[in-house]
């Protein structure tokens, strides 16, 4: 089976052109001529030796996923769906802004944590993708833009690990990939316009930081562990002392003076002053000298399976108010592509539910109503 290099860093690549009996000049130029100018095709690579080229039809090819699907929002947004295999599938997001264009890539096939407002979470797990899996998300959306847009120059120019996944539970495909959106030779993106979303793997934050620091977003949703207990379950295994620590280990190596919070808005759930005045408190509790974390509230996008609704714009707008009178940056998040399913929190894709998340989730509802006492009826005249 012939390697697909979609799945090298630019290490990797060079490792694969040594074992050909090739210099790592020539593993630069066959990477330029894969990321920067979306080659597939060896004999297009003009300036790679004829024997080189020779070498690499028998043992390489360029391959990226099959589309299932292409959907564009009235807003611009556009939306992928990526063919994966055995029936799995994954989508990736561009959002066109005035001054950016940004891709939201996913990094596994559904997700194991199983956040309560998150319609992948509902989905189940199935597998992690590939380093060349992640990367073929960005090498498609990148080329296939410049050709839509009609333009040489680069259209995506910040990523964020935030499609379906928790990337960290990923890590030995995600580190790579990263590497190849940074690289000069790749795709030159800075490390500031790069961020990682985890809903807090603590340890792998804390290798991240050593690895590959990136611009780092923090799901968050609640401010006392009671609470995300019930919305984020790593919090159990990872509760929020612990993660606001490793954040600010983080910080020691990030390239941004501050971590993103991100916060979902939820109806009667994590939207009162209380919790806004709980966040201040833990905020503050942590908080080193100088701004080191910035909140981004996240209207919810509803879901029928969640049982949960968006908070009212006033309220959130009040809640915004409270973190910003007390010093916190607090932005509220706009909300892009939801007339697709592109909008934060409704990728889904099409994967297997390997865990019977379904099947479990009625197990339990099954053991909390047996646990309930018995409601009394009072007659309203009492």
């Amino acid at each position: 089976m012939t390697a697909n290099l979609l799945e090298f860093d630019l290490d990797g690549l060079a490792a694969f052109c040594e074992r050909l009996g090739e210099k790592r000049f020539r593993a630069t130029q066959l990477f330029r001529w894969i990321h920067q100018r979306g080659a597939t095709e060896f004999d297009q690579m003009s300036d790679l030796a004829k024997s080189l080229r020779g070498k690499l039809a028998t043992s390489a090819h360029v391959q990226g996923l099959p589309i299932i699907s292409q959907h564009e929002s009235a807003d611009g947004t556009i939306k992928w769906l990526f063919d994966v295999g055995d029936g799995n599938a994954v989508e990736a997001v561009f959002i066109p802004e005035d001054d950016r264009g940004t891709l939201c890539i996913s990094s596994q096939a559904g997700c194991a944590v199983g956040c309560r407002f998150c319609s992948t979470g509902h989905q189940g797990f199935s597998r992690n993708l590939t380093t060349g899996e992640i990367i073929a998300q960005l090498w498609f959306a990148e080329h296939f833009l410049r050709k839509h847009l009609n333009t040489p120059d680069r259209v995506i120019s910040n990523v964020v690990m935030m499609g379906m996944g928790e990337p960290l539970q990923n890590y030995s495909a995600l580190v790579p990939a990263l590497k190849v959106m940074l690289d000069d030779h790749g795709y030159g993106l800075s490390r500031r316009r790069v961020t990682v979303s985890t809903s807090g793997v603590v340890p792998m934050i804390d290798r991240l930081g050593q690895d590959c620091p990136v611009a780092l977003a923090v799901s968050l949703h609640a401010p006392n562990d009671t609470l995300r207990d019930n919305l984020v379950p790593l919090n159990k295994k990872y509760p929020l002392a612990e993660l606001l620590e490793s954040c600010n280990r983080y910080l020691a190596h990030a390239p941004r003076d501050f971590i993103t919070f991100e916060y979902c808005m939820l109806d009667g759930v994590n939207d009162q002053p209380e919790h806004a005045q709980q966040l201040i408190a833990l905020v503050q509790q942590h908080r080193r000298p100088g701004v080191w974390c910035k909140f981004n509230l996240i209207p919810f996008n509803p879901f029928p399976a969640s049982g949960l609704l968006r908070s009212p714009m006033p309220r959130v707008t009040a809640f915004a108010k409270m973190l910003s009178d007390a010093g916190i940056v607090t932005t509220v998040r706009k909300t892009r592509g939801d007339d697709i399913d592109a909008a934060c929190g409704q990728l889904a894709g099409d994967v297997k539910d390997r865990t019977q998340v379904v099947k479990r989730m009625a197990q339990q509802r099954i053991v909390m109503m047996a646990q309930v006492p018995p409601v009394v009826e009072v007659s309203k005249g009492a």
